[in-house]
Protein backbone atom coordinates (compact mmCIF):
# COMPACT_ATOMS: atom_id res chain seq x y z
CA UNK A 1 0.00 0.00 0.00
CA UNK A 2 1.28 3.48 -0.87
CA UNK A 3 0.60 6.06 1.85
CA UNK A 4 1.07 9.83 1.92
CA UNK A 5 1.37 11.70 5.23
CA UNK A 6 0.50 15.38 4.78
CA UNK A 7 2.69 17.31 7.20
CA UNK A 8 4.73 20.49 7.16
CA UNK A 9 7.25 19.04 9.62
CA UNK A 10 8.56 15.55 8.87
CA UNK A 11 10.62 15.57 12.08
CA UNK A 12 7.78 16.18 14.57
CA UNK A 13 6.91 13.23 16.82
CA UNK A 14 3.48 12.46 15.35
CA UNK A 15 4.64 12.49 11.72
CA UNK A 16 7.72 10.43 12.54
CA UNK A 17 5.70 7.80 14.44
CA UNK A 18 3.11 7.48 11.67
CA UNK A 19 5.88 6.99 9.14
CA UNK A 20 7.59 4.36 11.33
CA UNK A 21 4.29 2.48 11.80
CA UNK A 22 3.68 2.45 8.03
CA UNK A 23 7.22 1.20 7.29
CA UNK A 24 6.94 -1.54 9.94
CA UNK A 25 3.84 -2.82 8.14
CA UNK A 26 5.62 -2.94 4.80
CA UNK A 27 3.92 0.10 3.25
CA UNK A 28 5.54 2.54 0.83
CA UNK A 29 5.20 5.86 2.68
CA UNK A 30 6.05 9.46 1.80
CA UNK A 31 5.83 12.60 3.94
CA UNK A 32 4.56 15.45 1.74
CA UNK A 33 4.47 19.15 2.62
CA UNK A 34 0.86 20.31 2.37
CA UNK A 35 1.78 23.69 0.88
CA UNK A 36 3.91 22.22 -1.91
CA UNK A 37 0.86 20.87 -3.76
CA UNK A 38 -0.81 22.44 -6.78
CA UNK A 39 -4.43 21.64 -7.53
CA UNK A 40 -5.65 21.14 -11.09
CA UNK A 41 -9.41 21.06 -11.67
CA UNK A 42 -10.78 19.77 -14.96
CA UNK A 43 -13.99 18.06 -15.99
CA UNK A 44 -13.90 14.41 -14.85
CA UNK A 45 -10.15 14.66 -14.34
CA UNK A 46 -9.09 16.03 -10.92
CA UNK A 47 -5.31 16.11 -10.48
CA UNK A 48 -2.63 17.05 -7.98
CA UNK A 49 0.92 18.22 -8.64
CA UNK A 50 3.70 18.14 -6.05
CA UNK A 51 6.68 20.47 -6.40
CA UNK A 52 5.64 21.05 -10.01
CA UNK A 53 5.40 17.36 -10.98
CA UNK A 54 2.25 15.29 -11.49
CA UNK A 55 1.53 13.26 -8.35
CA UNK A 56 1.71 9.48 -8.72
CA UNK A 57 -0.99 7.14 -7.43
CA UNK A 58 -1.55 6.79 -3.67
CA UNK A 59 -3.85 4.38 -1.85
CA UNK A 60 -4.32 6.40 1.32
CA UNK A 61 -3.60 9.79 2.86
CA UNK A 62 -3.09 10.72 6.52
CA UNK A 63 -3.75 14.47 6.88
CA UNK A 64 -1.85 16.36 9.59
CA UNK A 65 -3.27 19.78 8.77
CA UNK A 66 -2.14 22.63 11.05
CA UNK A 67 -4.56 25.40 12.01
CA UNK A 68 -2.55 28.02 10.10
CA UNK A 69 -3.05 26.21 6.76
CA UNK A 70 -6.59 24.89 7.23
CA UNK A 71 -8.09 26.40 4.08
CA UNK A 72 -5.38 25.25 1.70
CA UNK A 73 -4.83 21.99 3.55
CA UNK A 74 -8.49 20.95 3.37
CA UNK A 75 -8.53 21.85 -0.34
CA UNK A 76 -5.65 19.42 -0.91
CA UNK A 77 -7.41 16.71 1.12
CA UNK A 78 -10.63 17.28 -0.83
CA UNK A 79 -8.73 16.90 -4.10
CA UNK A 80 -7.36 13.55 -2.93
CA UNK A 81 -10.95 12.52 -2.16
CA UNK A 82 -12.07 13.52 -5.66
CA UNK A 83 -9.28 11.36 -7.05
CA UNK A 84 -10.66 8.34 -5.17
CA UNK A 85 -7.89 8.16 -2.55
CA UNK A 86 -8.88 7.08 0.99
CA UNK A 87 -8.29 9.87 3.51
CA UNK A 88 -8.01 9.14 7.24
CA UNK A 89 -10.12 12.27 7.80
CA UNK A 90 -12.15 14.04 5.14
CA UNK A 91 -11.90 17.75 4.32
CA UNK A 92 -15.40 18.43 5.69
CA UNK A 93 -14.67 16.62 8.95
CA UNK A 94 -11.45 18.61 9.46
CA UNK A 95 -13.32 21.87 8.78
CA UNK A 96 -16.07 20.90 11.25
CA UNK A 97 -13.58 20.60 14.10
CA UNK A 98 -11.27 23.49 13.23
CA UNK A 99 -14.09 25.95 14.03
CA UNK A 100 -14.98 25.44 17.72
CA UNK A 101 -18.42 27.02 17.34
CA UNK A 102 -19.36 24.89 14.33
CA UNK A 103 -18.16 21.77 16.15
CA UNK A 104 -20.38 22.43 19.19
CA UNK A 105 -23.33 23.47 17.02
CA UNK A 106 -23.21 20.12 15.21
CA UNK A 107 -22.93 18.14 18.47
CA UNK A 108 -25.71 20.10 20.21
CA UNK A 109 -28.41 18.36 18.17
CA UNK A 110 -27.51 14.97 19.65
CA UNK A 111 -27.47 13.27 23.05
CA UNK A 112 -23.88 14.31 23.68
CA UNK A 113 -22.86 16.15 26.85
CA UNK A 114 -21.36 19.57 26.03
CA UNK A 115 -20.41 22.52 28.21
CA UNK A 116 -23.02 25.34 27.82
CA UNK A 117 -21.51 27.82 25.38
CA UNK A 118 -22.53 31.24 24.04
CA UNK A 119 -21.41 33.30 21.05
CA UNK A 120 -22.22 37.01 20.79
CA UNK A 121 -20.89 40.12 19.03
CA UNK A 122 -23.17 42.87 20.31
CA UNK A 123 -21.68 44.52 23.41
CA UNK A 124 -25.15 44.75 24.95
CA UNK A 125 -25.52 40.94 24.84
CA UNK A 126 -22.33 40.14 26.77
CA UNK A 127 -23.90 40.26 30.24
CA UNK A 128 -26.84 38.09 29.18
CA UNK A 129 -24.48 35.61 27.53
CA UNK A 130 -22.42 35.23 30.71
CA UNK A 131 -25.56 34.66 32.77
CA UNK A 132 -26.94 32.11 30.27
CA UNK A 133 -23.91 29.83 30.70
CA UNK A 134 -24.17 29.98 34.48
CA UNK A 135 -22.43 33.22 35.43
CA UNK A 136 -18.83 33.95 36.40
CA UNK A 137 -16.32 32.43 36.47
CA UNK A 138 -16.42 31.61 32.75
CA UNK A 139 -13.99 30.32 30.14
CA UNK A 140 -13.35 32.60 27.16
CA UNK A 141 -11.96 30.95 24.02
CA UNK A 142 -10.69 32.22 20.71
CA UNK A 143 -12.70 30.48 18.00
CA UNK A 144 -9.69 28.94 16.25
CA UNK A 145 -7.09 28.66 19.01
CA UNK A 146 -5.10 25.43 19.47
CA UNK A 147 -2.97 23.78 22.17
CA UNK A 148 -4.52 25.99 24.88
CA UNK A 149 -3.59 29.25 23.18
CA UNK A 150 -6.39 31.82 23.44
CA UNK A 151 -8.15 30.15 26.39
CA UNK A 152 -8.76 32.51 29.32
CA UNK A 153 -10.37 31.99 32.72
CA UNK A 154 -12.35 35.08 33.75
CA UNK A 155 -12.95 34.90 37.51
CA UNK A 156 -15.54 37.69 37.71
CA UNK A 157 -18.22 39.19 35.53
CA UNK A 158 -16.39 42.52 35.25
CA UNK A 159 -13.18 40.80 34.13
CA UNK A 160 -15.11 38.71 31.61
CA UNK A 161 -16.81 41.81 30.16
CA UNK A 162 -13.48 43.63 29.86
CA UNK A 163 -11.77 40.70 28.13
CA UNK A 164 -14.64 40.20 25.69
CA UNK A 165 -14.81 43.90 24.79
CA UNK A 166 -11.05 43.95 24.21
CA UNK A 167 -11.08 40.86 21.99
CA UNK A 168 -14.10 42.09 20.04
CA UNK A 169 -12.29 45.40 19.55
CA UNK A 170 -9.38 43.45 18.08
CA UNK A 171 -11.86 41.74 15.68
CA UNK A 172 -11.49 38.35 17.35
CA UNK A 173 -14.36 35.86 17.43
CA UNK A 174 -14.66 34.33 20.89
CA UNK A 175 -16.82 31.83 22.75
CA UNK A 176 -18.09 32.12 26.32
CA UNK A 177 -18.20 28.71 28.00
CA UNK A 178 -19.39 27.49 31.36
CA UNK A 179 -16.61 26.88 33.89
CA UNK A 180 -16.98 23.36 35.31
CA UNK A 181 -15.58 23.87 38.80
CA UNK A 182 -15.24 20.17 39.69
CA UNK A 183 -13.05 19.65 36.59
CA UNK A 184 -10.75 22.63 37.17
CA UNK A 185 -7.24 21.96 35.95
CA UNK A 186 -7.92 18.57 34.38
CA UNK A 187 -9.61 16.97 31.40
CA UNK A 188 -9.81 13.63 29.58
CA UNK A 189 -8.48 12.96 26.07
CA UNK A 190 -9.90 9.89 24.31
CA UNK A 191 -8.14 8.86 21.10
CA UNK A 192 -10.69 7.45 18.67
CA UNK A 193 -9.69 5.37 15.64
CA UNK A 194 -12.58 4.08 13.53
CA UNK A 195 -15.31 2.90 15.88
CA UNK A 196 -13.27 2.41 19.04
CA UNK A 197 -11.19 4.26 21.61
CA UNK A 198 -7.64 2.93 21.29
CA UNK A 199 -6.13 4.95 24.19
CA UNK A 200 -7.16 7.48 26.82
CA UNK A 201 -5.41 9.78 29.26
CA UNK A 202 -6.23 12.33 31.92
CA UNK A 203 -4.33 15.62 31.60
CA UNK A 204 -3.70 17.58 34.78
CA UNK A 205 -2.57 21.22 34.92
CA UNK A 206 0.43 22.12 37.07
CA UNK A 207 0.77 24.93 39.60
CA UNK A 208 -1.60 27.87 39.13
CA UNK A 209 -2.24 27.03 35.47
CA UNK A 210 -5.86 25.98 34.78
CA UNK A 211 -5.17 24.73 31.24
CA UNK A 212 -4.27 21.04 31.18
CA UNK A 213 -2.77 20.92 27.65
CA UNK A 214 0.56 19.10 27.42
CA UNK A 215 1.93 22.13 25.51
CA UNK A 216 1.05 24.29 28.54
CA UNK A 217 3.03 22.06 30.91
CA UNK A 218 0.19 19.71 31.86
CA UNK A 219 1.02 16.20 33.04
CA UNK A 220 -0.65 13.12 31.54
CA UNK A 221 -1.62 9.84 33.15
CA UNK A 222 -3.06 6.71 31.53
CA UNK A 223 -6.79 6.24 32.08
CA UNK A 224 -9.10 3.24 31.94
CA UNK A 225 -11.98 5.09 30.32
CA UNK A 226 -15.47 4.57 31.82
CA UNK A 227 -18.11 3.27 29.40
CA UNK A 228 -20.11 6.51 29.25
CA UNK A 229 -16.98 8.50 28.37
CA UNK A 230 -16.03 5.92 25.74
CA UNK A 231 -19.49 6.07 24.18
CA UNK A 232 -19.46 9.87 24.17
CA UNK A 233 -16.06 10.03 22.47
CA UNK A 234 -16.98 7.53 19.75
CA UNK A 235 -20.36 9.15 19.07
CA UNK A 236 -18.85 12.66 18.94
CA UNK A 237 -16.25 11.55 16.38
CA UNK A 238 -18.90 9.79 14.26
CA UNK A 239 -21.26 12.77 14.31
CA UNK A 240 -18.48 15.07 13.13
CA UNK A 241 -17.45 12.60 10.43
CA UNK A 242 -14.00 11.86 11.90
CA UNK A 243 -12.27 8.50 11.55
CA UNK A 244 -9.28 9.58 13.64
CA UNK A 245 -9.93 12.04 16.48
CA UNK A 246 -8.82 13.28 19.86
CA UNK A 247 -11.96 13.98 21.90
CA UNK A 248 -11.44 16.23 24.94
CA UNK A 249 -13.98 15.94 27.77
CA UNK A 250 -14.51 17.44 31.20
CA UNK A 251 -15.41 15.21 34.14
CA UNK A 252 -18.50 17.02 35.39
CA UNK A 253 -20.96 15.90 38.06
CA UNK A 254 -23.44 15.29 35.23
CA UNK A 255 -21.07 13.02 33.31
CA UNK A 256 -18.76 13.63 30.33
CA UNK A 257 -18.91 17.03 28.65
CA UNK A 258 -17.19 17.44 25.29
CA UNK A 259 -15.24 20.70 25.10
CA UNK A 260 -13.24 20.12 21.93
CA UNK A 261 -12.62 17.57 19.18
CA UNK A 262 -9.27 17.51 17.36
CA UNK A 263 -8.90 16.13 13.83
CA UNK A 264 -5.07 16.05 14.03
CA UNK A 265 -4.44 14.96 17.64
CA UNK A 266 -0.84 14.73 18.75
CA UNK A 267 0.57 11.27 19.47
CA UNK A 268 3.48 12.02 21.78
CA UNK A 269 1.58 12.64 25.01
CA UNK A 270 -0.82 9.72 24.71
CA UNK A 271 1.73 7.18 23.46
CA UNK A 272 4.24 8.16 26.14
CA UNK A 273 1.86 7.89 29.08
CA UNK A 274 -0.10 4.81 27.92
CA UNK A 275 2.65 2.86 26.10
CA UNK A 276 0.05 2.07 23.42
CA UNK A 277 1.05 2.02 19.75
CA UNK A 278 -1.55 4.55 18.62
CA UNK A 279 0.26 5.23 15.32
CA UNK A 280 0.12 1.50 14.59
CA UNK A 281 -3.62 1.42 15.34
CA UNK A 282 -4.16 4.25 12.83
CA UNK A 283 -2.17 2.43 10.14
CA UNK A 284 -3.97 -0.87 10.79
CA UNK A 285 -7.32 0.89 10.46
CA UNK A 286 -6.29 2.58 7.19
CA UNK A 287 -5.10 -0.76 5.78
CA UNK A 288 -8.48 -2.32 6.57
CA UNK A 289 -10.41 0.59 5.05
CA UNK A 290 -8.39 0.56 1.82
CA UNK A 291 -9.06 -3.19 1.48
CA UNK A 292 -12.78 -2.72 2.27
CA UNK A 293 -13.61 0.88 1.38
CA UNK A 294 -16.52 2.66 3.01
CA UNK A 295 -19.46 3.57 0.80
CA UNK A 296 -21.85 6.45 1.23
CA UNK A 297 -24.95 4.26 1.53
CA UNK A 298 -27.43 7.13 1.27
CA UNK A 299 -25.79 8.44 -1.88
CA UNK A 300 -25.36 5.08 -3.61
CA UNK A 301 -28.76 3.60 -2.73
CA UNK A 302 -30.88 6.71 -3.20
CA UNK A 303 -30.25 7.02 -6.92
CA UNK A 304 -33.58 5.42 -7.80
CA UNK A 305 -36.47 7.86 -7.33
CA UNK A 306 -38.70 7.02 -4.38
CA UNK A 307 -36.12 4.95 -2.52
CA UNK A 308 -33.82 5.96 0.30
CA UNK A 309 -32.12 5.11 3.58
CA UNK A 310 -33.87 5.87 6.87
CA UNK A 311 -33.71 5.04 10.57
CA UNK A 312 -36.98 3.50 11.73
CA UNK A 313 -38.27 2.81 15.24
CA UNK A 314 -40.47 -0.17 16.10
CA UNK A 315 -43.65 1.10 17.83
CA UNK A 316 -45.35 -0.77 20.67
CA UNK A 317 -48.25 -2.96 19.57
CA UNK A 318 -48.99 -6.30 17.92
CA UNK A 319 -48.13 -5.26 14.35
CA UNK A 320 -44.35 -5.58 14.85
CA UNK A 321 -43.56 -6.17 18.54
CA UNK A 322 -42.44 -9.74 19.31
CA UNK A 323 -42.42 -10.76 15.66
CA UNK A 324 -39.46 -11.78 13.55
CA UNK A 325 -38.44 -9.65 10.58
CA UNK A 326 -40.02 -12.25 8.27
CA UNK A 327 -43.31 -12.35 10.25
CA UNK A 328 -43.53 -8.56 10.46
CA UNK A 329 -44.01 -8.22 6.71
CA UNK A 330 -41.31 -5.54 6.48
CA UNK A 331 -39.69 -7.21 3.51
CA UNK A 332 -43.02 -7.43 1.68
CA UNK A 333 -43.27 -3.64 2.11
CA UNK A 334 -40.12 -3.32 -0.04
CA UNK A 335 -37.88 -2.54 2.98
CA UNK A 336 -34.49 -4.16 3.60
CA UNK A 337 -33.18 -4.07 7.19
CA UNK A 338 -29.45 -3.31 7.27
CA UNK A 339 -28.91 -2.95 11.03
CA UNK A 340 -30.94 -3.42 14.21
CA UNK A 341 -29.99 -1.59 17.41
CA UNK A 342 -31.68 -2.97 20.51
CA UNK A 343 -30.85 -2.14 24.15
CA UNK A 344 -27.44 -0.79 23.21
CA UNK A 345 -26.50 -3.82 21.09
CA UNK A 346 -26.14 -3.56 17.31
CA UNK A 347 -26.82 -6.44 14.90
CA UNK A 348 -25.53 -6.03 11.36
CA UNK A 349 -27.36 -7.67 8.43
CA UNK A 350 -29.88 -9.37 10.76
CA UNK A 351 -31.42 -12.72 9.81
CA UNK A 352 -35.08 -12.96 8.88
CA UNK A 353 -35.65 -14.80 12.19
CA UNK A 354 -34.42 -11.82 14.25
CA UNK A 355 -37.19 -10.87 16.73
CA UNK A 356 -38.18 -7.21 16.95
CA UNK A 357 -39.04 -5.32 20.16
CA UNK A 358 -40.70 -1.97 20.79
CA UNK A 359 -38.12 0.81 20.67
CA UNK A 360 -35.68 -1.08 18.40
CA UNK A 361 -33.98 1.23 15.91
CA UNK A 362 -33.65 -0.14 12.38
CA UNK A 363 -31.40 1.26 9.68
CA UNK A 364 -33.24 0.40 6.48
CA UNK A 365 -33.15 0.84 2.73
CA UNK A 366 -36.43 0.82 0.93
CA UNK A 367 -39.40 2.59 -0.55
CA UNK A 368 -39.85 5.97 1.09
CA UNK A 369 -43.66 5.69 1.09
CA UNK A 370 -43.50 2.34 2.94
CA UNK A 371 -41.04 3.62 5.56
CA UNK A 372 -42.84 6.89 6.25
CA UNK A 373 -45.10 5.56 9.03
CA UNK A 374 -42.14 4.14 10.98
CA UNK A 375 -39.90 7.21 10.86
CA UNK A 376 -39.79 8.60 14.45
CA UNK A 377 -41.10 12.09 15.10
CA UNK A 378 -38.45 14.73 15.69
CA UNK A 379 -38.20 15.44 19.43
CA UNK A 380 -39.48 18.81 20.53
CA UNK A 381 -37.01 21.27 21.94
CA UNK A 382 -36.93 21.34 25.70
CA UNK A 383 -37.39 24.83 27.01
CA UNK A 384 -35.04 25.62 29.87
CA UNK A 385 -36.00 27.89 32.70
CA UNK A 386 -34.82 31.37 31.84
CA UNK A 387 -32.00 32.68 33.96
CA UNK A 388 -32.84 36.30 33.21
CA UNK A 389 -35.91 38.14 31.98
CA UNK A 390 -35.87 38.21 28.19
CA UNK A 391 -38.17 39.31 25.41
CA UNK A 392 -39.18 36.72 22.83
CA UNK A 393 -39.14 37.64 19.17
Amino acid sequence: MKVAILSRNRHCYSTRRLREAAVQRGHDVKVLDTLKFSIMIEQQHPELFYRGRRLSHYDAVVPRIGASVTTYGTSVVRQFQQMGVFTANTANAISNTRDKLRCLQILSKYDIGIAPTSFVRDRRDILLAIERVGGAPVIIKLMEGTQGVGVILAETQKVAEAILETLHGARQNVLIQKFVAESKGKDVRAFVVGDRVVAAMRRVAQGQEFRSNIHRGGKAEALDLPKDYERTAIEAAKILGLRVAGVDMLESKDGPQVIEVNSSPGLEGIETCTNIDVAGAIMDYITEQVAFPELDVRERLSLETGYGVAELVIPPGPEFEGKSIRESGIREKDIVVLTVESQGLSTQNPRSTHVLHAGDRLLCFGKNESMKSLVPERPRRRRKKKLVKETSF
